[in-house]
């Protein structure tokens, strides 16, 4: 029978980072002697990383000539702090013992640096049980271009129509689905239960990680 593989989105589907990526762009704002802003405001803008974070933060777009400089001050700091208050999503650390315990191959695959990927994956103990971790600048496309997915693929020798990839974001979507391989939602996470769900066609939605399992089991394995 040939190899399956889950292939998980980071950000927002195994880890949330937010409280992290928000304490960074905060500290942006306290250079500058402006007030933080709320976790809660902050949350939405963490699966679009820096990009996102220092146009809620500051009001920064790409185009602005102090972009570049604040996104450096915030790389540097998040690097510094990324597993400070950062957590697996409640029956993460389950699903993954699950999947071990059955001998299912899983890995990561992420628009986020690896240089910043790989750190929080070992502060969580995933790294050392991850069969591949995919970072974005490992190809020259992000998602929702699927480069990053088929080189995950490569890696493995996983065939794309073997794999089920994980995310929380339409981008994770539309690029499993490119990649021909089966999609679903992680609807906890920051798209957080969006109604626009339905128009992503995913071919499962996970309410909770404690879902992704019992889902897999039930049309999948």
């Amino acid at each position: 029978m040939d190899t399956k593989m889950i292939l998980f989105d980071f950000d927002g589907t195994l880890v949330d980072s937010a409280p992290d990526l928000a304490n960074s762009a905060n500290y942006l704002r306290l250079e500058k002697g402006l007030a933080p802003l709320p976790l809660a405001y902050l949350r939405p803008y963490a699966s679009m990383g820096a990009r996102g974070l220092l146009k809620a933060a500051l009001d920064l777009d790409m185009e602005h000539p102090d972009f570049e400089p604040q996104k450096q001050i915030f790389l540097e700091h998040y690097a510094a702090n990324s597993t400070v208050h950062s957590q697996l999503f409640e029956g993460v650390e389950s699903l993954i013992q699950q999947l071990d315990a059955h001998r299912i191959p899983w890995g990561v695959v992420t628009n986020k640096a690896l240089g910043l990927t790989l750190p929080i994956m070992r502060h969580f103990a995933l790294l050392e049980r991850s069969t591949v971790t995919i970072g974005g600048d490992c190809t020259p496309h992000l998602k929702p271009n699927p480069a990053s997915l088929f080189l995950a693929c490569e890696r493995t020798g996983v065939a794309p129509e073997q794999c089920v990839y994980i995310g929380d974001d339409e981008r994770d979507i539309v690029a499993g689905k490119a990649a021909g391989m089966t999609t679903m939602i992680a609807a906890y996470g920051y798209c957080h239960f969006d109604p626009a769900i339905p128009s992503w066609q995913a071919n499962w939605v996970a309410n909770h990680a404690d879902d992704i399992f019992p889902l897999l089991e039930q049309h999948w394995l």
